[in-house]
Parts: C-alpha cells; structure tokens; sequence
C-alpha cells in the first residue's frame, strides 16, 4: 500500500468520527461536509510520519477548524433574512451521524447549542457526543483540564435550563401526525390543545416568499398563524415521514419539488416547537432519500 493509499485509508475510518464533530459544531451538513474535505487535504500534506496517533491528530484538526468555522458561520448568519434553523440531516440514511451516540444531535439541542461560546460547544460536543476524556478535550482545545470541565459544565446546565424534558420518540411522532391533521383541515381548538402555553413556530426561508420572517409564539397566536394558510397551503402537499436528527420529521413536497421539513421539539406540557426548514438550499441532507 502506498503513502497517500495508506493515509486515506486512515482517513476513511475516522471520517464518520470527523463528520459528526463539524455537523455538530456547525449545524450544517453541507458546511461540515467542505470542512472535513479541508481536513483531508490538510491530512493529505501533513508529514504523516511524526503523527503517533492519526485519531486524535484529525479530531484535533477538525475540532480547531470547526472553531474557526464557527466564528465566521455567526458572523455570516446576520445577515441571514429571519431566523437560522440547523440544517436537518436524514440519520436514518446517515451512517456517519447515526454511527456515533446521539447526543448533541437533535434539532432543539444544536439551536441551544447556537447560544454557547465556540469552545464551550467543542467541549460540550466531544465530551457529550464522543466521550472524550477531559484530558484530551483539554489537549485539542489547548486548555486546561479543570478549565474544560467547567466548559462542559456551563454547557450542560443552559442545555438542561432552557429545555424541558423532550418526550419519548413514540409520542413525538404521534403528536406531530395529529399536529399536521389539524394544521391542514385548520381547526383551531385541536391545534392550540397540542401546543405548550409558550409554543413558539420558528420558520426557516432566508427570505422565500410566504415563509414568516418572525418567530410566532403563544398557543393562540401560533394556533391562528398555522391556521391561516390552511385553506390554500396543503393542496396537493404529499407528507413523507423521515428521522432527521434522531427524531422523527416530515418532508413536505409538491410533485418533484421538496417544500420544507417540518419538525417538532415537545415535552409533557405539549409542542414545545414547531420548525419549519423551508430554505430550499438546506434541504439536501433531509430529503435525498425521499425522492
């Protein structure tokens, strides 16, 4: 076996690893995607021959790049045209995100996520996602054990404050099939009895005509919003389940052409979220498998 042979040989086992670190850190398939290419090409010209362990070399390569990724990600987002939804990824196709645990992975977590700092982030995904010891966090993101640990701490407890516990996958489903029936016939009182008092519908277009440019919130406020658009929005919608990040989603179409993917964070109390990924641009990764 040849040098490069040898290398992107190495390169291939760990790139389910790297993928799920940039997906994560990022929010984004196709940005994670051009991330791990950069690493490779990095791996590619690096002096292979003083690297004792490729692993952790390339989870550290990708991690600092992802980082740096992100910093710039933020500042782009600003001037993104309404609210920014991660790019929701079809892991039940996905062996790279479904090859690892599935923490850090679900659509409410990495919109927590967006709040964190960069580094609390690579923290809290390695040490979550990845189990990483603290030791090796602390190497890859040139700190400090105890420093880390406060890192992961301070990212768990505003993941933990700022979301009620999600109900369990089952019920999820349930609750989005009975939202959908209701959102389509429009029937007010059934959708605000699904919702949490403080529901909030979150609709992701990057300024595509007729996708709301504000977050609705308040169960009446969201019931009447979703309502509205009843009457005319669900002719001929064809409604495909799928699992996007773990949890169950549909993707909307119309003929050929994908429409969005609607998903639902909830807990005990009802719809706690309701998202809907209407930018055409981030659909690739959820509807592939659809077609």
């Amino acid at each position: 076996m040849g040098d490069l042979d040898e290398a992107a040989s190495i390169f291939t086992g760990v790139r389910p690893r790297l993928f799920g670190i940039a997906y994560r850190m990022l929010g984004s398939a196709s940005e994670a995607e051009d991330l791990v290419q950069d690493v490779w090409l990095r791996w590619q010209g690096t002096d292979r021959s003083v690297v004792n362990n490729p692993g952790a070399f390339l989870a550290t390569t990708t991690t600092r790049l992802a980082i740096n990724e992100l910093q710039s990600a933020r500042a782009r987002r600003e001037t993104y045209i309404g609210p920014w939804l991660p790019e929701p990824v079809d892991t039940s196709a996905d062996p790279f995100l479904g090859a690892e645990r599935g923490e850090a992975l679900e659509l409410a977590v990495l919109m927590l996520m967006e709040r964190l700092t960069a580094q609390e982030r690579a923290a809290y995904v390695l040490r979550e996602a990845f189990d990483y010891p603290y030791a090796q966090i602390a190497d890859i993101l040139q700190s400090t054990e105890p420093a880390v640990r406060q890192l992961v701490s301070r990212a768990r407890k505003h993941v933990a404050d700022e979301r009620k516990i999600p109900v369990p996958e089952t019920a999820q489903r349930q609750l989005l099939a009975t939202f959908l029936e209701a959102a389509r016939s429009g029937d007010l009182e059934a959708l605000e009895k699904l919702f949490a008092a403080d529901v909030a519908s979150v609709s992701d277009g990057n300024g595509a005509k007729h996708i709301a440019r504000k977050v609705v919130a308040g169960a009446s406020r969201v019931a009447k919003f979703i309502a509205a658009f009843s009457s005319w929005y669900w002719d001929g919608v064809d409604v495909r389940w799928v699992t996007t990040n773990g949890r169950p989603a549909v993707v909307l179409r119309r003929g050929d052409t994908p429409l969005g993917v609607v998903a639902i964070d909830a807990s005990e109390d009802g719809i706690e979220q309701v998202l809907w990924m209407m930018n055409p641009d981030k659909l690739t990764a959820a509807v592939a498998v659809t077609k």
